[in-house]
């Protein structure tokens, strides 16, 4: 019998040299860590409600960006993005504003420059008059009448030639200013430009009085003066096309940077609604599992009733 223990004590004293041997040598044996079962800690059902609130979490912000549209709809979800969206968007609104007031200021040019063109054609007739009342075989009485009704028109014209109460045609109208764009710089300062008309005041250059056809001899002095009048006229309606034309250009550009704009902050701010929907339908597969994961780590402490039967 003691020969029996002794050969027992060595041999344990042999498998405690040959573990730590191995242990030396990593090759120790790995023994997996028990966890106790308990009725007070469930730690399965704790990281299983930690999984199903973070699927939850993001089926919410799924949900949230297909009902908005936007993955970027408050600053919470990228302060970044969503600070450059709205500096972009207050400068749409902007733009905005600006397409307004070219519109304003194209339609006033509008009106007189169309006022001026049609002045130029009358004193295009009213030169016809001059040349024919210089022939001594004429009525000049006539002629007169004529010219002067051609001079009523063209007054009439400068006069009703108004937008708004902007008239460029005669002398109270004055310049007018369009604002024509924001300009942004690198620090976000922003200054406004604008586009200034000139007025071409045939009020005070086209003086009409200087045409007079009573008699072959004046019509004859009066033909230097209507070539005057007509050059006049002709400069005043190509300087009012040439602001026409800037204005309608600028307002082409500002349309074209306002959707260019508009799809900037699309890009940053909009739900790609494809991926969302794919992601929808993921996170709800998920959550039926989390459920259901979460359901049997609750039913785990009830397991334990069976070892006191």
């Amino acid at each position: 019998m003691a020969q029996r223990i002794k050969n027992t004590t060595l041999h344990v004293s042999e498998w405690h040299e040959q573990k730590q041997m191995l242990k030396k040598q990593g090759l120790a044996p790995q023994y997996k860590e028990y966890e106790m079962s308990s009725i007070l800690t469930n730690t399965s059902a704790m990281v299983a409600l930690q999984n199903l609130q973070s699927i939850n979490g993001n089926l919410a912000k799924t949900q949230d960006e297909i009902a908005t549209g936007k993955t970027v709809g408050a600053a919470k979800d990228n302060s970044a993005i969503w600070a450059i969206s709205k500096v972009m968007e207050s400068d749409v609104s902007g733009f905005s504003a600006i397409k307004d007031s070219l519109a304003l200021g194209q339609s006033t040019v509008a009106v007189a420059s169309a006022g001026a063109e049609q002045i130029t054609e009358i004193l295009k007739e009213m030169k016809e008059k001059v040349v024919a009342a210089t022939g001594e075989n004429v009525d000049h009485s006539k002629i007169t009448a004529d010219v002067d009704a051609l001079k009523e028109q063209v007054t009439s014209i400068i006069q009703a030639s108004q937008f708004n109460g902007a008239n460029l045609l005669n002398t109270d109208g004055g310049n007018i200013t369009v604002l024509s764009s924001l300009d942004r710089d690198s620090s976000g300062s922003v200054t406004a430009s604008n586009i200034t008309v000139s007025s071409v005041d045939f009020e005070g250059t086209l003086d009409l009085s200087t045409i007079d056809v009573s008699s072959s001899i004046n019509a004859d002095a009066s033909i230097a003066s209507i070539e005057t009048l007509i050059q006049t006229a002709v400069d005043g309606a190509a300087s009012l096309g040439a602001s026409s034309k800037r204005i309608d250009d600028q307002s082409q550009f500002v349309s074209k940077v306002t959707d260019a704009m508009k799809t900037g902050i699309g890009s940053m701010v909009d739900a790609d609604m494809e991926e969302a929907s794919a992601r929808l339908q993921a996170l709800q597969v998920q959550q039926q599992l989390g459920v259901q994961a979460l359901s049997i780590a609750n039913k785990a402490p009830q397991q334990l009733m069976s070892l006191f039967r």
